[in-house]
C-alpha cells in the first residue's frame, strides 16, 4: 500500500478484489444445506466489535478473515429458500456486480454534472417501475431507502402542496386548522411514523375497518369523512395500500380514487410490498385505480428482487416534485449550467445520493421485464402451494391468504383448545428462531396469533416450502411438551 494515499498496488488490489469475488460465490453456494438463521445470544455478538478504536491498519487479508468468520458466516440468510420473514427477497448476483461498480465511481446523484449517467438511469428506472405497473407513461420520481422513506416521501409533497395556499414550508402547522388523513386498519406503521414525523399527529390519523378480506371498507371510509368535515376537520388524504404486509390484500383502490376525487383530497398509495405484481396481466384488476393517485410508494427491493435499499417514490410530474422540495442556495445556484439538465436535490429532501438505480437497470437489461414477471407468478403460484398444504395437513390451519404471496396459519397438532393454540403459536416463533434452520416471525389476524410466511424469494421452491412445515412440525414437537404442561 502506498505511503501518501489509501491505494493498493494494482496487483494487491486485483488480488483482494479476487479474494472479495471468492468470499461472495461461497457465499451462494450450498444455500440450501445452510441455515436461515444463527442465535448467538446478542452479548456474544456484541463482543465481537467491543474494542477501541483501532489507530493501526491490519492486514486486509485478516480484515477479510474476520469479515468472512464475524459476518458472513453468521448472517441471517435473507438470500437463502428458507426466510420467510417479514418482507425479504433474496437479491440478484447481477445486483452484486452493480454495487460493486457504484460503489467504484462513488457518484453523488444530488446534482447532474456529479453523475450525469447515474442520473440519467434513475429517471429510466422510475419510468420503467411506472411502465410495470401501469402507474403513467411519464410520471417522475426519486430512488430512496424503502417504503417507510417513500411513504414519507410522498406525505411530505402531499402536505406541502395540498397546504401551499397556507405557505406551509414557511409558516410551519401553525394556525392551519385540523385536517385529517385516513387508512385502513391494515396500513403499514410507517404511516403512523410519518404523520409523527410531519407534525400531523397520529392523532388525526382514522383508522378504517376492513371487511372479511382485510380491505379498506369504503362505506366506513365515507361515513367518517363526512363526520370528520362535521366536527371541523379538514380531510385531508387517503393512503391506499396495495398489498399489506400483514396479509398482502389490495384495498379497493378505485373506489378510493373516487372518494378522493368526492372530497377533493389527495390520494396516496402505498405500494411498498405488493404493487410490482400489477406487472401480472391476471391481477391488474386489482390494481384498477392505481393510475388516479397523486402518488405512489414501492420498493425495487422486494418483488423486483434487488438488495437494499432501493425504495422509489412517484408523482405525476417533475413540477410536484420541485415545488414540495426546492430550495434555493447559493453553492447548488444553476443559472450558469444546461437548463435541460435535471437535478435531485431540487426534487427531493436529500442532497448526497448513491447511485441507486445502477442495480435496477442492470437487472433489468440483463433479466428483461417478462422474466421478471415470471418470477413474481412463480411465487404467487408458491404461495396457493403453501395454502393448499396447509389445509391438507391435520397438523395446521389455514387463518389468511390473498391474491399476492403471504400465507398467515398456525400450527395446531391435535390441540383443540384456543388457548393452547394460541401459546403454542407464540412459543414456537423463538423456538424456531432458535433452531435456525428456517426464519419466520408471527402476526395477529383478526385477534389470532398466527405464524406469517412471505415467499417474494427467486430460490423458493416447492421442496423448500416442504422443508418449511416439516420444520415447523418438527420444532413444535418439543415446543408442545412446555405448552401441556
Amino acid at each position: 500500500m502506498k505511503s501518501n494515499n489509501l491505494d493498493f498496488t494494482p496487483d494487491e488490489f486485483r488480488r483482494l478484489l479476487g479474494r472479495n469475488a471468492d468470499l461472495i460465490e461461497r457465499y451462494f453456494s450450498n444455500q440450501e444445506e445452510k441455515k436461515a438463521y444463527h442465535a448467538f445470544p446478542q452479548p456474544e455478538v456484541a463482543g465481537w466489535f467491543d474494542e477501541p478504536l483501532p489507530e493501526y491498519g491490519m492486514d486486509p487479508d485478516e480484515v477479510l478473515d474476520l469479515v468472512k468468520e464475524r459476518v458472513l458466516e453468521t448472517a441471517t440468510n435473507n438470500v437463502g429458500p428458507y426466510m420467510y420473514a417479514y418482507v425479504m427477497a433474496g437479491g440478484t448476483q447481477v445486483s452484486i456486480l452493480a454495487e460493486q461498480l457504484a460503489a467504484t465511481v462513488n457518484q453523488n446523484v444530488g446534482k447532474w454534472h456529479l453523475a450525469p449517467a447515474m442520473t440519467e438511469m434513475e429517471k429510466r428506472v422510475v419510468q420503467w417501475g411506472s411502465d410495470l405497473v401501469g402507474y403513467g407513461e411519464s410520471v417522475a420520481g426519486v430512488l430512496l431507502s424503502g417504503g417507510s422513506a417513500a411513504n414519507l416521501a410522498g406525505l411530505t409533497v402531499a402536505r406541502n402542496l395540498f397546504f401551499a395556499k397556507h405557505n406551509i414550508r414557511e409558516k410551519g402547522l401553525f394556525g392551519i386548522p385540523p385536517f385529517t388523513v385516513y387508512a385502513s386498519q391494515e396500513v403499514h406503521s410507517c404511516v403512523d411514523k410519518s404523520l409523527q414525523v410531519l407534525g400531523i399527529g397520529t392523532r388525526q390519523l382514522r383508522k378504517i375497518a376492513t371487511d372479511e378480506h382485510y380491505r379498506m371498507d369504503p362505506d366506513a371510509l365515507r361515513d367518517q369523512v363526512e363526520k370528520d368535515k362535521h366536527e371541523g376537520f379538514t380531510p385531508f388524504c387517503i393512503v391506499g395500500t396495495a398489498g399489506t404486509v400483514n396479509t398482502g390484500a389490495i384495498d379497493p383502490l378505485d373506489i378510493l380514487a373516487d372518494i378522493a376525487e368526492q372530497y377533493g383530497m389527495w390520494y396516496h398509495i402505498d405500494g411498498a410490498y405488493g404493487v410490482l405484481a400489477a406487472a401480472l396481466e391476471e391481477l391488474k384488476p386489482y390494481y384498477k385505480g392505481l393510475e388516479r393517485a397523486n402518488s405512489l410508494a414501492l420498493d425495487f427491493h422486494k418483488w423486483l428482487y434487488q438488495p437494499f435499499e432501493a425504495g422509489c417514490l412517484m408523482v405525476k410530474d417533475w413540477e410536484t416534485l420541485n415545488q414540495a422540495y426546492f430550495k434555493q442556495a447559493d453553492y447548488l445556484d444553476t443559472s450558469l449550467e444546461d437548463q435541460r439538465r435535471l437535478d435531485f436535490n431540487e426534487h427531493y429532501f436529500q442532497l448526497s445520493r448513491s447511485a441507486k438505480a445502477l442495480k435496477i437497470w442492470m437487472s433489468l437489461k440483463t433479466y428483461g421485464a417478462a422474466r421478471m414477471r415470471n418470477m413474481i407468478q412463480k411465487d404467487i403460484d408458491l404461495t396457493h402451494y403453501l395454502a393448499e398444504k396447509v389445509q391438507e395437513s391435520p397438523d395446521f390451519e389455514l387463518i389468511a391468504t390473498s391474491h399476492l404471496a403471504i400465507v398467515g396459519f398456525r400450527y395446531t397438532g391435535g390441540i383443540f383448545e384456543e388457548e393452547k393454540i394460541e401459546r403454542m403459536n407464540r412459543r414456537l416463533v423463538p423456538a424456531l428462531e432458535d433452531d435456525g434452520r428456517i426464519f419466520i416471525t408471527g402476526t395477529k389476524l383478526k385477534g389470532k396469533f398466527a405464524l406469517r410466511a412471505c415467499l417474494i424469494n427467486h430460490r423458493m421452491q416447492t421442496h423448500t416450502l416442504d422443508y418449511m412445515l416439516y420444520v415447523i412440525g418438527d420444532v413444535a414437537q418439543y415446543v408442545s411438551d412446555v405448552v401441556e404442561e
